[in-house]
């Protein structure tokens, strides 16, 4: 009898830590099955901010490079309520200059003619604004589309990391052959007068804009 019941303990054991295992790799699996590790385009994904600290670029050059851009169709651009467009944070969660800190942004964003002196040439961007067409599955005129810097140098992104660079859409009213029309411009000026009148945190304006642009200023307590 003390034999069999101690053989009947250990199956119960043995029955025990299999559930418990295949328990855990059930947990594990379901991670990898859920929705975002595949890119959709939910309004919930539009949504999300980039996750963890936005990347450190490799800052301004004296000679820029053509960088390569995502394989082809695997960025999808994503959309507010009201039709905005916004990047693939999976693919452009934006990049920052190392050169500009919160100790250094009244000699480098916050002194006339640096985003000037920093931005890279026509030849380097048009190449690579045609490639990040294809990686956003973009067919519409490139004239309309902006090469835009999610972070813009003048916020203190990178001038030529393709995780900053995004070929942008046309906004809702724009006239076809009209060349770009983005009203992020103007939350991006906004905002550089608020760090550089000390009204708002280099890193907090990042986060805001790379985020979503047309909630940045609400976000940090601005005014539209």
């Amino acid at each position: 009898m003390a034999l069999s019941a101690r053989s009947c303990s250990a199956r119960w054991a043995a029955v025990a830590a299999v559930t418990v295992l295949a328990t855990t790799v059930a947990g594990c699996s379901s991670g990898k099955n859920s929705p975002d590790s595949k890119g959709g385009s939910s309004a919930s994904s539009s949504a999300s901010a980039p996750s963890g600290a936005i990347p450190v670029g490799p800052g301004p050059q004296s000679a820029y490079t053509v960088q390569q851009q995502p394989a082809p169709g695997s960025c999808h651009v994503h959309y507010t309520a009201d039709k905005q467009p916004l990047p693939d944070p999976k693919c452009t969660p934006g990049a920052t200059n190392p050169k500009v800190t919160p100790q250094t942004v009244k000699a480098t964003i916050c002194k006339s003619g640096y985003t000037k002196g920093i931005r890279p040439p026509v030849s380097i961007t048009n190449r690579e604004k045609t490639a990040n067409a294809k990686s956003y599955g973009y067919t519409g005129s490139l004239h309309d589309a902006e090469y835009d810097h999610l972070i813009s140098l003048q916020l203190g992104g990178d001038p030529n990391d393709p995780r900053n660079l995004w070929v942008e859409p046309p906004s809702p009213g724009h006239k076809p052959g009209a060349g770009p029309n983005n009203p992020k411009d103007g939350v991006e000026n906004k905002l550089k007068a608020a760090i550089c009148g000390n009204k708002v945190e280099l890193a907090k304006a990042q986060q805001a804009i790379a985020h979503d642009w047309t909630t940045a200023l609400s976000s940090l307590g601005l005014k539209e």
